[in-house]
């Protein structure tokens, strides 16, 4: 069973949903490959808040994921772990030629002991990292690189794929799974797959103090607080609020006032 519910002896527990990772290491196979991160909370190099809602949080270490396979190799797969910087899983590779070790986000049904290649000119198989010109057209990816021997940018979290929709000559359309489409060139990195821990948008925290665990800190509605901290602020009994940012900015419709009246203008005459 991938999802595990705990009997409820605490009010915490009684919603709590969690991801069943009892086969998953928990502590990292590459000491090399770990290193100290700071966390910022949302804080610019001024010290200016710039995201809002985080604070507190678990220390924990970052893992250096390889995310830019395009050497000509061969590894094989030592182990599958947790991640506590991401969702989905990362798995411990082996370099057989280079006689070194890496970390690479995991793509479902890989297993320890499986072999994974990359470069060019390899037949296609799960975990293997090739230029999308020689992928068939609607295979399935992940780890989707923008530009040419860039590190991947799309296709990285938890269950996330996307597929070749068109290809060229010269270049493709990868259409990724929220629908949006992106044009790359047909030299740049793929992987084959869709990513592990698929069932995690299932998974509930079950209560505030995990959320604060995570680096998560409380959203209070604008209409709740006081004129001074809010253009929402303030009034008598409940009220529904102006439609404007903490700073004053108009966000309904995603359209200000001057648009507004301009797109009135062209759609009436």
């Amino acid at each position: 069973m991938f999802l595990k519910k705990r009997k409820p002896i605490t009010p915490s527990q009684r919603n709590l949903i969690q991801i069943n990772n009892f086969n998953l290491l928990k502590k990292p196979l590459l000491k090399k490959a770990v290193k100290g991160i700071k966390n910022s909370n949302g804080r610019n190099n001024t010290g200016k808040i710039t995201v809002r809602h985080k604070g507190g949080g678990h220390k924990h270490k970052y893992r250096i994921i390889n995310f830019n396979r395009t050497n000509e190799s061969t590894g094989i797969i030592c182990s599958i772990e947790y991640d506590p910087n991401r969702n989905s899983n990362i798995s411990s590779v082996f370099d057989i030629s280079s006689k070194t070790f890496f970390y690479i986000i995991t793509p479902k049904n890989l297993r320890v002991g499986d072999i994974i290649k990359s470069g060019s000119n390899i037949e296609p198989k799960l975990g293997y990292s090739l230029p999308i010109s020689e992928i068939p057209l609607g295979s399935l990816l992940n780890n989707v690189s923008s530009r040419v021997n860039k590190p991947a940018k799309f296709a990285r979290s938890a269950g996330a794929f996307a597929f070749i929709k068109e290809k060229t000559l010269t270049g493709a359309v990868i259409e990724l799974n929220s629908g949006k489409t992106i044009s790359v060139t047909s030299e740049c990195y793929a992987t084959i797959g869709i990513l592990s821990n698929e069932l995690f948008f299932l998974t509930r925290r079950g209560k505030a103090g995990r959320s604060r665990w995570l680096n998560v800190r409380p959203t209070v509605r604008g209409v709740a607080m006081n004129p001074v901290d809010h253009p929402h602020g303030g009034g008598e009994g409940k009220k529904s609020g102006k439609g404007k940012t903490p700073w004053g900015k108009p966000v309904k419709h995603g359209l200000n006032s001057k648009k507004r009246k301009v797109n009135i203008h062209k759609q009436y005459g």
